[in-house]
C-alpha cells in the first residue's frame, strides 16, 4: 500500500534564535526583580548579587543582557586570577562544580578592591551551595540577592508570541494558550517548542494549529523529535 503522506518540505536553518537583547525581554511577575536589578544597577554601589533560578527561567537572557550593558568578563568559579579585576564580573553556574572556593573568594575580595561588582548566576541561593571555607561564606551571605521564579501563565504566553515573532510567524491566540497549558512551565522549554512548530510548519507546508501542536508536543513527551512525527 503506498504511504499517501504528502512530502515533507526540508527548511533551510536560517537561524531562529531568540534574541537576547534588553528590548527584547519579556517582563512579568516572575523575572521583574531581576530586571529591576538589570535595569538600576548603575545607581547603586558595585557590589555581589547573586541571581537565582531553576533552569529555564531565563537566567542566560539576563546574564547576556547585564555583559552586553556593562562589558563584563566572563568567568568561572574556579578561575585563579591572575591580574587585577579591570572589568565587571559575570559568573554563570556559581553554585556548580567545578568551583575554587579560594580561588573565588579571592576574585570576589579583587573585584570588590577595585571597585567592580559582580554578577552570579545560580540555580540556588549561596546557603544551600555546601560553602566550606567561612570567608567565602561569609561573603555570599552578605551579598544580595534576586530570586527568578518560574513564568507564570502570562509570562510565558508572552514568550511564546515573541519567539513566534523572532521568526516572523503569527499564530492564533488559541493556540499559544494550549502550549501554555501543556508545556514545562519553563523558557528553555519554550523556546524548543516554538523552534519545532515553526520547523514542522515549513515541512508540511501548513499553518501551526492546534492539531499541529498536539502532535509536535506528543512526540516530544514520547521522547521523539519533530521530525520523528
Amino acid at each position: 500500500m503506498r504511504d499517501t503522506e504528502p512530502p515533507r518540505q526540508i527548511p533551510l536553518d536560517l537561524g531562529g534564535m531568540p534574541a537576547l537583547s534588553r528590548h527584547d525581554l519579556v517582563v512579568g511577575a516572575a523575572n521583574e526583580a531581576a530586571v529591576a536589578f538589570l535595569d538600576g544597577w548603575r545607581s547603586v554601589p558595585p557590589h555581589v548579587v547573586v541571581l537565582a533560578g531553576p533552569p529555564g527561567s531565563g537566567k542566560s537572557h539576563l546574564a547576556a543582557i547585564w555583559q552586553a550593558e556593562t562589558g563584563a568578563m566572563a568567568l568561572r568559579a574556579d578561575t585563579a586570577l591572575t591580574g587585577p579585576v579591570s572589568a565587571p564580573v559575570l559568573i554563570d553556574d556559581a553554585d556548580l562544580p567545578p568551583r575554587d572556593e579560594n580561588a573565588l573568594f579571592h576574585l570576589l575580595n579583587a573585584a570588590r578592591a577595585a571597585g567592580q561588582p559582580v554578577l552570579l548566576m545560580a540555580r540556588r541561593f549561596p546557603a544551600a551551595w555546601g560553602i566550606g571555607l567561612p570567608d567565602l561564606a561569609s561573603r555570599l551571605q552578605a551579598a544580595t540577592t534576586i530570586e527568578l521564579r518560574e513564568p507564570d501563565d502570562i509570562l510565558l504566553g508572552a514568550v511564546i508570541v515573541k519567539l513566534f515573532a523572532d521568526r516572523q510567524v503569527d499564530v492564533d491566540p488559541q493556540v499559544v494558550q494550549y502550549l501554555v497549558r501543556r508545556i514545562e512551565r519553563s523558557i528553555a522549554t519554550a523556546i524548543s517548542v516554538v523552534e519545532r512548530l515553526d520547523r514542522r510548519s515549513l515541512e508540511t507546508k501548513s499553518r501551526i494549529t492546534r492539531q499541529l501542536a498536539a502532535g509536535v508536543l506528543d512526540a516530544m513527551d514520547a521522547g521523539q523529535g519533530a521530525l520523528d512525527l
